[in-house]
């Protein structure tokens, strides 16, 4: 898997005439190698040449944490005395053009063109991996699913009123929603956002300590990044789910009838070859038909993988083509401000077969007086 994916990154580097790519901490890395660097002030960088051997450079006493790979790259240890931006700059020797990867520190990026003052050009990684890391590997697929289904899991035992809700505060049921996921085979927790009442109008909203009250809606926003073997890295799951404690004012009920419906139609518009602002459109134009245009503030989705939000993005103004591979959330939503907002979210996967949407937990407004 990660020769497969080096021999890709070199085609592009060729293509995009980048003579050396340099990683640091960020998701590109561990897509690479299957090694995710500490964000520290120590350097950890991986300088991959056009041609010839990829050297790792990193602190020497995180070492022993990398899995070695002798056939993709080698170590090269740094001391606490040594300078890590000068070995990096001597691994380039000549290269005239530079890809940086995206996440990579000001402080060091600045330091390598003080020192590589012969580099004629930098850019971004971005335009070197991006596009790979869009198309994902069936291995690749394989593991979202086991992401969702572990997020699935969860969503489906707030519907079933295992996760108490009214009288607790918001956080209180973020920290259980964030135990839920890491026992369902999760490392980390990227977000558990629990908006209640007033609080589902803000699409990010951080939970507070709000108590939930009956006769309310809930948003859940909840995803993690799955643990994986052998220094592999992990993949990303992401579920919107909401609930309402209580009866469910019929205004409301019509406004979330029009969300699923939305939802429904552009899971089933997003196949390969279409547009990804297309797909957008259908989810925007159903949500219109209900009046509710212009309380759907956000893209319909983004992508998903070793990072949570990467390519493609599904927003008006982005005409590429959907890809075999491509892999996405779908998640229309409205917020009224000061009153409420619901969103729906699975994560979906563009085939050749068709959508496979990866997240099946019920889509209703379920009803849970808990």
């Amino acid at each position: 898997m990660f020769a497969r994916r080096m021999d890709r990154v070199r085609q592009a580097m060729a293509a995009q005439q980048v003579d050396a790519l340099l990683l640091s901490v960020g998701p590109d890395l561990p897509w690479l190698i299957g090694y995710e660097a500490m964000p520290l002030e120590r350097l950890t960088m991986l300088v991959v040449p056009a041609q010839g051997q990829a050297t790792l450079v990193i602190p020497g006493f995180e070492v022993p944490r990398v899995v070695e790979r002798g056939d993709l790259f080698t170590i090269r240890g740094w001391g606490e005395t040594e300078d890590p931006i000068a070995i990096v700059a001597d691994l380039t020797g000549a290269a005239g053009t530079l890809a940086v990867g995206d996440h990579t520190w000001a402080r060091f990026v600045v330091d390598l063109q003080h020192t590589k003052s012969d580099a004629t050009r930098w850019v971004r990684s971005t335009g070197v991996t991006a596009a790979l890391r869009a198309v994902k590997e069936p291995e690749e697929v394989e593991r979202l699913q086991k992401a969702a289904d572990g997020v699935d899991r969860v969503a489906a035992a707030l519907h079933a009123g295992e996760i108490p809700l009214v009288g607790r505060t918001e956080a209180e049921v973020s920290a259980e929603l964030s135990r839920r996921i890491l026992a369902e085979g999760h490392v980390r927790v990227n977000f558990a956002i629990v908006a209640s009442g007033p609080n589902a109008a803000s699409p990010h909203h951080h939970a507070s300590d709000r108590v939930i009250q009956r006769g309310e809606v809930v948003l859940c926003d909840f995803g993690g990044v799955t643990a994986e073997p052998h220094g592999e890295p992990g993949y990303c799951s992401d579920i919107t789910r909401c609930v309402h404690t209580g009866p469910v004012p019929a205004e409301f009920q019509e406004a979330y009838d029009a969300l699923q419906a939305a939802q429904a139609q552009a899971v089933a518009a997003a196949v390969v070859g279409t547009p990804a602002e297309a797909v957008d459109k259908v989810a925007r134009d159903r949500l219109s038909q209900a009046g509710l245009a212009e309380y759907f503030i956000h893209r319909l989705g983004h992508g998903i993988g070793v990072e949570e939000h990467e390519d493609p993005y599904l927003v008006s103004g982005n005409g590429a083509p959907l890809e075999p591979g491509n892999a996405f959330s779908i998640e229309p939503g409205f917020y009224i401000p000061n009153r409420w907002g619901a969103r729906l979210e699975d994560i979906v996967v563009a085939t050749e077969q068709g959508p496979l949407a990866l997240n099946k937990a019920n889509h209703d407004l379920v009803v849970v007086d808990v």
